[in-house]
């Protein structure tokens, strides 16, 4: 459930907020031409941050998409980098909030759709997530639930080609996104059971869920 309250269309945190977003996003780039797509675990192992809870049920787009531009942290506060990373995303796919919190920022900026999230039970300053460019389906003061759609990977930008740019911010401190993600996001594939001596698989006592039973047959006369 979304709840709503009146507030301010603009207010100067969240312009701010909303310019910083544009800005961390880097020069324009076409996401195959310009970068070479690394996986997920990849891109998420290269600059951990032990400052960042693991606290994220969701990719905000997909299941886990390719990282096609990864963490780039600038060596300077204004120098070049990339201040979040980029997922692969076709226009029209869902964003979702990776968790729960307060919808800080929806609406265009720079020609292109910015939502920008509060986390919940993050501190003081919480960590805010931002997403572009999205088609924003939320308001700035909604509160939102983790993995509750906040509007839709709109089809171009000045960014990048089919991609959504994810930042994450504490303050004014641009921190790598993907430290949000708990290593089973992470993880190249899903979990499986593997046998452990003198206890049964799960299934008809002496089939393996692995080996299906022989079809039955009657016995010879």
């Amino acid at each position: 459930m979304r709840t709503r309250r009146r507030v301010s269309a603009w207010t100067w945190p969240a312009l701010l907020t909303a310019v910083l977003t544009v800005l961390a996003a880097g020069p324009p780039h076409s996401a195959p031409d310009t970068a070479p797509a690394v996986s997920a675990t990849e891109a998420g192992r290269r600059v951990p941050d032990p400052a960042v809870p693991a606290l994220a049920q969701h990719w905000p787009v997909g299941v886990r998409p390719t990282v096609v531009r990864g963490w780039e942290p600038p060596a300077t506060p204004y120098g070049p980098g990339h201040r979040g990373v980029d997922l692969a995303a076709a226009g029209g796919t869902p964003v979702r909030a990776v968790a729960a919190g307060r919808v800080s920022f929806a609406g265009p900026v720079a020609g292109r759709g910015v939502v920008s999230m509060e986390l919940a039970g993050t501190g003081d300053p919480p960590l805010r997530t931002t997403y572009a460019p999205v088609e924003a389906a939320v308001e700035e003061g909604d509160e939102v639930a983790a993995g509750e759609v906040l509007g839709t990977v709109q089809p171009t930008g000045p960014h990048c080609t089919a991609c959504l740019h994810w930042g994450l911010l504490r303050g004014d401190v641009y921190l790598n996104p993907l430290s949000l993600l708990p290593p089973w996001l992470l993880a190249a594939g899903p979990s499986r059971l593997l046998p452990v001596l003198g206890v049964p698989l799960p299934g008809r006592a002496g089939v393996s869920p692995e080996r299906p039973a022989a079809p039955w047959r009657p016995p010879p006369p």
